[in-house]
């Protein structure tokens, strides 16, 4: 039996260049092709048709172990995680997920060298070798991540849902895994776990359950040709798909209301019901249908009214875990204090919006609203990575006819209102459950979910009880929305006269400079527009970062009823808080962008505090400060290390006093003060002619600075803001010790960093070329071999053009100064590495790196990103770009690495990185979790070793210490 190819005609956007074949293998592995001349990337995506449901009972976690084994080796490639290892130090990355029902495993890499990747890849499904070492190892890695996850209010409640469902149902299990399922508990019954890893393996994976997408830059005969070359070889035991009928909620588990204690402070309600899955109607789409009008924020809408109520401070809607048998619709609250009073008014209040409509009778001109956004979006979509794209893809295999595996479900083009109503009347109260989390439950709570542990509690609610609530709710005006005027009509390419390879500065005046750069590369009818405002006042105290954030966030607030049409119509839009203001950041298709800029502006220029609006926010904002300790361990230290690297940054603690004092009269006054002084940096991209950039930055400029009673000024010369970095001392080990901020966390933290140089282009390659060649050995022993803990990383860090590495691992098993230990240890072994490196392997990883930054842009977004952090750091390096517009890469970075010797590279580490180094300058930056408590009473009262210096105090350190200059606002370190 040869090869299938496939006739069908798939559904791509009108915009994709790239082709596409489906072939089907001899041993019924389905593959799907891709062809691009273009990419830079190869990658590939196996998705297998065995997930967490298909764990054998009694060893909960199988599935997703057998994900983590895959990687270590094959009878091919016996070294261990020599798979990994290939991937990296050839440009690439990889990983794996585990469902419900499928393992979905993919990479990328350089595109030269996806012939050996796949080869490799292939192994997992061909003879992958599974030791007893390497199975011991990773049963304590997945452990790890489960211990990573007990204190996620996310994975704490979605096991609460499976929990509370059918104990005959998969639903029901516990997909993750830990030791005591795949070690304790295996042996006290007998069994070799890694017999039975090899068993289950050897029964559940085969070729017909698997979904195989090959992206590249050869042809399709070419792909075809590889392909069968590497993975024809993978069994075929004619597996039959693995099937799990019947619902997972039997009666008890509905009309339910369930109060559960999470973690973190803030209360979400969650209403959900079991529905027929729309995957066998995708085409005509009727959840999207409901979402779309459940969900909405406009006005009239459900949220738009709970918000007026003050009970609300977000809502979404829509279908999840969607498969043939059955699928979930749910309506997820995030309330106020208020809102917790007022439960049953709100669920009433929902209830009377579906009976709305009910009554509505579905307008066809809001599906074809829907539709026509649906097929803009789809056929104008942007590039993304291959890797991305081959994920998606072979996730839709699973689901869609051949046809269909580009696009999924996201088209809609038949409007059935019968299929509307049918799901509507599923959402009835005699089907619902009810979530309620709050921390307000602690101690009420009488039972327990057994493996996160989350306290709860679960009551009957009747239809009688539903009916109550929805004649007491609130009369308020709930109504369908209106048309949305920013659904695009015009998407004409506009031609750009001159080829413009990078922004050029094309006006400038005392109140703000235009940086201009048209879309010579996607053509697109999509515009980027920043406008960053530098406000000297917005972060000089803790009292004005706190203020300048209130402000942005009501900003946010008041544009979101206008500004959500927009959104949903491919417009995106952001105002966030920076280090020296705040910036507004506009996207999406340029048609009607401007009447979105607009109102923005708008709202800017008349900003007054909403005395009702600004008490939920603060509201909002002070759980967030709350919730800081319950960050994770790795996000503390990395909090602490910037804490002491950043001259002016304000610790938590002090925002969150500063925030339980401030009120709306304080906003009302600072707020002027904010934009009193300030200059506006743009940056205008895209489908846009360089005369309505221009127009677009005199109007707004008219409006801020030159009305009658405008709100602003241009800045002083010398308020232009600065943040600078603190230097450390060459040849002294600063240590930072802290308890973690979460009792109940058993994992530690260890982040050592190690500086290295300011802005230099020769010394920042030297770094990148490290990184690159040690983060894989790196994860491999620290992670994989000494199993020290599930996050394990090494990469580059850039304070205000401060360079340097940072180590970060996140343990339960050891403490944070072993950890310290072992992060010398792992340099000290990497030396011999790095000085036996034969010189064809050195240049092999140069060239790697340099194919790496080589990669062009995927979209008008990717190419925004690095110019305008071209712009805001001021190193402005874009106006040195290689001569080639496609390269899109600094001319600098790539000839310093092609002129770079090995001796230099070894000379580079011996210098900065080295243990006891010369210029070695380390920060080691310790949370002691509570395993690792006595460690820490012992540490802290030890006397100091010589060459070593305890930070106390982090502000008096700060102070003590001297600072790198800025790089923005000049070029001066960026010279060869």
């Amino acid at each position: 039996m040869g090869v299938e190819v496939s006739d069908v005609e798939f559904v791509k956007a009108r915009t994709d260049k790239r082709e596409y074949r489906g072939i089907v293998l001899p041993n019924a592995l389905e593959v799907l092709l891709i062809s691009d001349p273009e990419t830079d990337k190869a990658a590939a995506s196996m998705d297998v048709r065995v997930g967490s449901f298909c764990d054998p009972e009694g060893l909960e976690g199988l599935a997703h172990f057998l994900e983590h084994m895959l990687f270590y080796a094959s009878e091919k490639y016996p070294e261990e995680e020599s798979y990994g290892k290939y991937i990296t130090e050839h440009g690439g990355s990889t990983n794996a997920t585990t469902s419900s029902e499928s393992t979905n495993f993919y990479f990328d890499v350089n595109v030269d060298c996806s012939e050996e990747a796949l080869d490799r890849f292939a192994q997992f499904f061909n003879k992958p070798l599974m030791s007893a070492d390497a199975t011991l190892r990773e049963i304590k890695a997945v452990d790890s991540e489960n211990k990573k996850n007990l204190l996620s209010d996310s994975c704490r409640m979605i096991q609460l849902e499976k929990h509370l469902s059918s104990k005959d149902h998969p639903y029901h299990k516990f997909s993750t895994g830990n030791w005591e399922t795949l070690e304790i508990k295996p042996k006290e019954k007998g069994l070799d776990i890694r017999l039975e890893l090899i068993k289950f393996y050897e029964e559940s994976y085969s070729a017909n359950l698997m979904h195989l997408v090959v992206y590249g830059k050869e042809s399709l005969d070419n792909l075809q040709s590889l392909v069968e070359s590497k993975f024809s070889d993978i069994r075929n035991i004619g597996r039959e798909h693995f099937q799990f009928l019947g619902q997972p909620y039997s009666s008890e588990h509905l009309q339910i209301l369930v109060k559960a204690v999470p973690i973190t402070e803030g209360d979400v309600l969650r209403i959900k019901w079991q529905i027929t899955p729309t995957l066998r109607y995708y085409k005509e789409g009727p959840c999207n249908y409901l979402s779309h009008l459940i969900g909405h924020e406009g006005e009239g809408s459900l949220f738009y009214v709970l918000k007026k109520l003050g009970w609300a401070l977000s809502l979404v809607a829509g279908e999840a875990g969607a498969n043939f048998e059955y699928s979930f619709f749910f309506v997820s609250i995030g309330l106020t204090d208020a809102g917790h009073e007022h439960i049953e008014d709100i669920i009433g209040l929902l209830f009377k919006y579906i009976r709305l409509l009910q009554n509505s009778r579905f307008p066809e001109w809001i599906f074809n609203e829907i539709s026509a956004i649906s097929k803009t979006q789809f056929h104008y979509q942007d590039k993304v990575p291959p890797i991305s794209y081959v994920v998606s893809i072979a996730s839709c295999m699973q689901f869609f006819p051949p046809e269909d595996w580009l696009v999924g479900g996201s088209l809609l083009s038949k409007f059935v209102p019968s299929r509307i109503q049918m799901i509507l009347d599923e959402l009835t109260p005699s089907k619902v459950r009810i979530f309620w989390e709050s921390k307000k439950f602690d101690g009420s709570a009488n039972l327990v979910e057994p493996w996160y542990g989350t306290p709860y509690s679960v009551e009957k609610v009747t239809p009688s009880m539903f009916q109550q609530w929805i004649e007491k709710a609130p009369n308020e005006n709930l109504h369908l929305p209106k048309p949305n005027v920013f659904i695009p009509t015009d998407l004409t390419i506009k031609l750009v006269q001159e080829k413009v390879k990078v922004p050029i500065m094309l006006r400038k005046s005392s109140f703000s400079r235009l940086w201009y750069k048209p879309d010579t590369m996607f053509l697109t009818p999509k515009a980027y527009i920043i406008i960053d405002f530098n406000c000297p006042l917005a972060n000089h105290t803790p009292d004005q970062e706190i203020l300048t954030s209130l402000y942005v966030r009501l900003l946010l607030d008041y544009l979101n009823a206008f500004a959500y049409d927009a959104d949903i119509a491919g417009l995106s839009y952001s105002i966030q808080q920076t280090v020296t203001g705040f910036q507004v950041r506009v996207a999406g298709f340029n048609d009607k962008l401007k009447i979105l800029l607009d109102d923005i502006i708008s709202q800017i220029e008349k900003f007054e505090v909403k005395l009702d609006r600004f008490s939920v926010l603060k509201e909002s904002m002070t759980k967030e400060y709350q919730n800081y300790k319950f960050i994770q361990p790795c996000s503390q230290a990395s909090y602490n290390c910037s804490m002491i690297l950043e001259d002016q940054m304000w610790p938590w603690v002090e925002n969150f006093e500063a925030l339980s004092h401030l009120e709306a009269d304080h906003l009302s006054e600072f707020a002027p003060k904010l934009l009193l002084r300030t200059f506006l940096e743009f940056y205008v991209a895209g489908n846009i002619e360089q005369s309505e950039a221009e127009s677009i930055v005199k109007h707004i400029e008219d409006t801020l600075f030159n009305a009658p009673n405008s709100l602003c000024k241009p800045l002083f010369p010398s308020q232009y803001m600065s943040r600078r970095a603190v230097m450390l001392e060459k040849g002294l080990k600063y240590y930072h010790q802290t308890e973690g901020s979460n009792q109940k966390d058993e994992n530690s933290a260890l982040i050592q960093y190690i500086q290295t140089h300011q802005e230099n282009v020769k010394l920042n390659v030297r770094l990148h070329l490290f990184s690159f060649v040690a983060s894989q050995p790196a994860f491999h022993q620290l992670r994989t071999v000494e199993q020290l803990g599930y996050i394990v990383y090494l990469s580059t860090r850039n304070d205000y053009g401060v360079r340097g590495l940072e180590f970060v691992i996140q343990s339960t098993l050891k403490d944070p100064r072993h950890l310290d230990t072992r992060v010398d240890a792992f340099l000290t072994m990497f030396e011999k590495k790095i000085y036996e490196m034969p010189d064809a392997e050195f240049k092999r990883n140069v060239n790697a790196l340099i194919d790496v930054k080589l990669e062009k842009f995927k979209n008008i977004w990717e190419e925004s990103s690095f110019f305008w952090a071209e712009i805001w750091s001021g190193t402005l390096m874009f106006d040195r770009m290689e001569a080639d517009v496609n390269a899109f890469i600094l001319q600098l970075q790539v000839e310093a690495l092609k002129k770079l010797t090995k001796e230099e590279f070894i000379d580079y580490f011996n210098q900065y990185i080295k243990v006891d180094a010369p210029k070695r300058k380390t920060l080691s930056v310790q949370v002691y979790g509570r395993n690792h408590y006595e460690e820490y009473k012992k540490i802290i009262q030890e006397e100091q070793s010589p060459k070593t210096y305890r930070i106390k105090d982090i502000f008096s350190f700060r102070r003590s210490r001297p600072l790198f200059s800025w790089s923005k606002g000049g070029s001066s370190h960026m010279e060869l």
